[in-house]
Formats: structure tokens, sequence, C-alpha cells
């Protein structure tokens, strides 16, 4: 690879790798491919940007024949980097200085947006998490990236291949078939320039991290950079004597790194919205018992739901938007220790931030590298992802990137929803301004948004639905209204709201009837209520389908309902599910033991129940033996199942239990194994 030709200009001084900004980008030409580091605000070299830009406009001003230097740069970046206003990339937005984009996002740079939709520039959108790895593959000279990431959304050479306007014409993805299986191949092509940003740099390049929220591509960036021939441009807050440095803290070592530029104060804060939060770079713990509460809204009520899909012991995602709320639910709710968060930039563990914080977190367990964090991702290490809804279709393709002209991208969307075990998107029912009120337990809606969201086609598919469903995924919709499966046939409609009718608050205000192929259950009441919902208990409970176990040589059928809290009409179908699953293929009946130690149920659930549990002794049991040590409980149920024309009785330990099947199945020695199995 031919170094770059500035190389040889590089300042050789006492001062060693360090410049000013000024001369750091004196040592960009024209044509150079340039390759930005950052996150929202995060690890973004302000200051570098803006010298960038100084240079280009006073240059366009001092010599226009060559309507300012330099030009026609190919600019490729990972994740979102602005605002949303001026800074970050928005720095770059200018015809001339920019030739072609390669963004993972372009949602927070509204300036470089303008241009790709006047048509003023080559302009792409590739998935953030292929873009990190394509800098690794630069890196190691490998001649393309290929993964199954973008397969059948607008990534694919299929739907447009990423290309995002008329302008755009070369082809950067290929199709192919690996092994049977179809691939992306995303070409690779050198760096030039490569921006990074750290904390603190020393004469000879060496550079550490201790104070920013995220160490994200930096380190890719440079190898990808410097490997092409290129030249390293790092931004810093201060800088150290050489050798002073722990090695073991050197993030970027000095032989990768041309030129060290100190930034102002006011061009180097943690974040686009904070300067400096200790507890964002780990140097302290935060009290979370200081974070303040959700006020009731849609806002919380989506994140309340889409709550219930926690499960103990899992990794998981939180996009950025309404998907944040889930973090502060999750922390009212004393559950955060029982759940590992993560986002997408290397956060492992912790309360992510929002707003314009988005990226950084506190009290993380660790942050690692964003390429590293996208090889989790993709390979299945999400156990769930909650990612933003913003425009549905009737086969469950979504939409989060590109609406008419304006251009949000995909950020880490495509990869993230691909490849999680579960994903939940979460947003309101409808676009625009919309007024609720919450009265009882139960939802109205007072004022209706304009624009709706569950359409016949999204105009840009951000996630198949199709290719989700082909590989078995779970995928649930949840709205402040109602909820939607993902089925191989197109979207179901599965949980209403209280209070909310059907054909009025939902199907009217949809382009398209979904599948109805049963009466939808309630969402929780729990939901629609102040006060907590008790999920601490509900995810430190067994699961579900572990509470029940068949022993064939005695044919007993025990169902351990011990410490369950049934709290809506979908924990009753879930458990009729479970039991026929079980017990329909054996082809005859069996006899249950059931035990309901500290079982609780909501008052109103208990004719339901009932019903249900008649319906499975018709069908499956010769027999029923019920326990547990609560004398209200076995009152309230007792009532319930002789309404129903089962017999009420319910004993008081397991031991009678084990004595009533003894005389009822007459089975000789089954209260010793029995007795056996349940110790």
């Amino acid at each position: 690879m031919s170094q770059h030709p500035a190389l040889a200009y590089l300042p050789n001084s006492e001062k060693g790798k360090i410049v000013t900004a000024a001369e750091a980008v004196m040592l960009i030409r024209d044509g150079d491919t340039v390759a930005t580091g950052g996150f929202v605000g995060i690890g973004f070299a302000e200051e570098i940007a803006i010298a960038l830009e100084e240079l280009y406009l006073a240059n366009e001003d001092d010599a226009p024949y060559t309507q300012g230097k330099p030009r026609n740069l190919t600019l490729v970046y990972a994740a979102g980097q602005g605002d949303g206003k001026h800074r970050g990339l928005n720095h770059f937005a200018h015809e001339g200085l920019v030739r072609r984009v390669i963004g993972g996002h372009w949602g927070l740079a509204p300036k470089l947006q303008q241009l790709a939709i006047a048509n003023q520039i080559e302009a792409y959108n590739l998935p953030q998490g292929v873009i990190t790895h394509l800098f690794r593959d630069i890196a190691a000279h490998r001649p393309a990236h290929i993964t199954r990431v973008g397969i059948g959304t607008f990534v694919d050479p299929r739907h447009g291949g990423g290309k995002l306007n008329a302008r755009t014409t070369e082809d950067m993805v290929e199709l192919i078939t690996l092994r049977g299986e179809e691939c992306l191949l995303y070409r690779t092509f050198p760096i030039n320039i490569g921006i990074i940003r750290a904390t603190t740099g020393d004469p000879d390049g060496n550079l550490t991290m201790e104070k920013e929220a995220l160490t994200l591509e930096a380190l890719a960036i440079a190898m990808a950079a410097h490997n092409s021939g290129g030249i390293v441009i790092a931004q810093v807050e201060r800088v150290a004597e050489s050798g002073s440095l722990n090695p073991r803290q050197v993030k970027i070592p000095g032989v990768l790194v041309d030129c060290v530029v100190v930034a102002k104060p006011e061009h180097h804060w943690q974040t686009f919205g904070t300067q400096y939060n200790p507890a964002f770079s780990s140097e302290i713990k935060v009290r979370t018992t200081s974070l303040p509460e959700m006020p009731m809204s849609e806002r919380k009520i989506i994140a309340r739901r889409a709550a219930f899909e926690l499960k103990a012991n899992s990794v998981v995602n939180l996009g950025i938007g309404m998907p944040e709320g889930i973090a502060s639910v999750a922390n009212e709710e004393r559950i955060i220790d029982l759940i590992t968060l993560t986002a997408e930039p290397g956060v492992i563990g912790g309360i992510p931030a929002s707003g314009i914080d988005f990226g950084a977190a506190i009290n993380t367990q660790a942050v690692i590298d964003q390429p590293y964090q996208f090889d989790f991702y993709d390979g299945g290490g999400l156990d769930a992802a909650f990612l933003g809804l913003a425009q549905v279709d009737r086969t469950g393709n979504l939409n989060v990137s590109k609406f008419g002209p304006k251009l949000a991208g995909a950020g880490g969307f495509i990869n993230i929803s691909q490849n999680a075990k579960e994903v939940v998107f979460v947003g309101t029912f409808a676009a625009g301004r919309q007024r609720i009120a919450v009265n009882d337990g139960k939802l109205a809606v007072v004022e209706e948004a304009k624009s709706r969201k569950f359409v016949d086609h999204v105009e840009h598919v951000t996630f198949s639905g199709p290719f989700a469903a082909t590989r078995g995924q779970r995928v649930l919709y949840v709205t402040e209204r109602c909820v939607f499966a993902l089925r191989p046939d197109g979207l179901e409609l599965t949980e209403v709201a209280p209070g909310i009718d059907i054909e009025r608050d939902i199907l009217r205000l949809m382009d398209f009837k979904p599948l109805i192929p049963r009466e939808p259950t309630l969402m929780d009441a729990r939901i629609f209520r102040d006060g907590p919902m008790d999920l601490r208990e509900r995810l430190l409970t067994i699961p579900l389908d572990q509470r029940f176990a068949l022993d064939e040589q005695q044919n007993l059928f025990f169902i351990n309902l011990e410490r369950y809290p049934l709290r809506s009409k979908a924990d009753i179908d879930a458990i009729a599910r479970i039991v026929e699953a079980r017990l329909a293929p054996l082809g005859r009946k069996v006899y249950a033991i059931v035990n309901y130690d500290n079982f609780s149920i909501l008052p109103e659930l208990l004719d339901d129940y009932s019903a249900m549990v008649r319906s499975l002794v018709d069908r499956f049991y010769t027999g029923v033996s019920r326990y547990t040590t609560s004398g209200f409980l076995r009152i309230k149920l007792g009532e319930a199942l002789e309404k129903r024309g089962v017999a009420p009785h319910i004993f008081e330990s397991a031991e009678e239990a084990r004595t009533n099947w003894q005389i009822e199945a007459g089975g000789a020695n089954g209260g010793t194994r029995l007795a056996a199995r349940q110790g």
C-alpha cells in the first residue's frame, strides 16, 4: 500500500507528534477517504472537525478558482455523530468538501442529510456494525466483509444496496451464496485519514482514554488508516510526558498515530450534552435510588408493557428514544440487578443514559470496543432487543430509516434486530401529537395523532418481517393501546389495553386488518395503575414452562404453581397451552397434583381460571389433588372451582394431597416415590 502523500510533510520537532488542529487538517488532500470515530457526541473529535471546516471555507474565500481545499472527500463513519443541529459531522456538510458519504446513521447530521436529499453528494447507509467491522477488515487487507446482516432490508442489493439517492450508482454490496446460504458481501476500501479521540496523549502518539465514556472503534480506525498508508489524527484534552503513560492503559499505541491535537475544553466535552460526569467514565458509582421515576404517560405505559418481556439473567439491548424508558421502569421495579443492559457502542451492564447523552451509561460492568460489541450481537449474544417503532406493514416489515425526503438511517438497528433471539419494537400507535387519559386502570384516547404508523407497505425496509418469520424469531410490536405479534402470515393482534375499543381505536386507524384468530387478551391491568408492578417477584419465580413434570411410570402429572403470580388472561392461556402440549400426545389421561403454595391470582381472573381448569380436568385428568397452606386461597379458589362443577376441596399440605392420590388412584408405593421426587 503506497503512503499518503502528506506523510513526508508531517511536522518533526521537539514537540514530537503534537500539532495544532489547523496544522493537522492541512495534511488532508483532495479525494481522501476520511474515517471519523464517535457515537452521538461521545468520542467525536470536534476540534479537528471545526478546523477542517474553517480550512475549507477560508480557502474558498481566498482561492475562488480552486473553490476551497481539500475537496471531494469520501467520509466514512459507523454511528451517528452530531447533536441534530450544528456540531459533529455537520461541519463536513459543504458541497465540494465531500463527494461521497458512507454512514451508519444520518439523523444527527441534518446539514449532511440535506446534501444527500438534494442529490449533491453520493450517499450510502450501511449497518453500523458492518462499518465497524469494515474498519477491521480494511486494517487486515481483507477484500470484503461477508455477513448475513442486511438480508431482506434496504441494504440488500435486491432492495437498493444501501444507496440513498439517484446520484449514488456504484455498488458497494453484493449478494453471494456461501455453503448454500445467502449472504451479503460489503467491499473494503483504503482509509487515507483516520480521525479519532482520546483523553491523554504523549509526544510519541500513545493514547489513553481514562475520561472517555466509550472507547468505540478508535483502535480499528487507527489500524485501518495506518495499514492503508494513511494518516491518523488524534484529538486529546491533555498531553503527558513521554514514557509516563501506563502501558496497560494505552488504548492506541503511538506507532499508529501521526498527529496529536490538544483541544480547547469547549470542544472536548464528554458527550454533546454533558461536559464531564465521572460516572460516565466509570470513575464513580451512582446510587440508582436517586434516579427520578417516570410520570404516567404513553411512554411509561409502553415501557411498562415491554418490561414484562424482560427475563432474569438475560442480556438486553435498549435502542435510543422510546426504548430508553424501559431502563427507568426496570430501575423503578428493582430488577436492574437481574438483567444485563447493553448498548451497541460497547456498554455492558449498568443503566444507559438518554437523550443527547445516549451511548454513555452509569454503573457499567465493562466497556468494550464497538466492533467487539457487534461481534457479540451478530453472533446471537442478545437474549432480547427493545427498539423503536416508526412504521410497520402487514407482513411485519419495519421502517425507522427513511420517511419521504427525511433520512434517519439505520444505525445499529439492522444488526441488533436481525440477530437478537427476541425483538420487541416499542412506540406509540400513531405518529404526531396525541393525548391520552388513564383512569381506574383503563386507557382512553382523548385526541388521536394524525399520521398512521401501520401501513400497507413501508417505504424502507429496515427490519424484514418475512425473513424473521422464516427463522422463527419471536417479534412483538408494543404500543400504548395494543400489542401485535409476528406470525408466518403477518401481524396478529394479541393484546388490547383496558378501555380500548378494537374497531374504533385500532382497526379503523390501520391501513390493513391484522390477524385476529381469537379474542385478544387484555394487557396487564398493573401497567395502567400507579405503583409498582411487582416485576421483581415475577422475574425471580420459576419460568412457567419449567413448572410441569410428567412421571410416566406412575402416570402422575405435577404442576408446581408455588409463588406464581397469575396476573393476566395471557397467563391463563399459557398454562392451558403447556398442559395441552405435554398431555395431548399421550393419548390417555393422567392424575394431577397441583401445588398452590403462595400462589396469587387477581380476583377478576378467578372465573376465567376456573373455566380453564374445568376444561383441563375434562380432557386430560383422571383426578386432581390440590394443596396450599393459605386458608384464604383455599376458600376463594375452592368457591370458583365449585361454580364450574369441579371438586372444590384443596388440601392443606403436600402430604394430604399425596394420600388422596393414593386413595383415588390406588398407586401402590406411590406415596413413597412421590415424596422422594418432591423432597
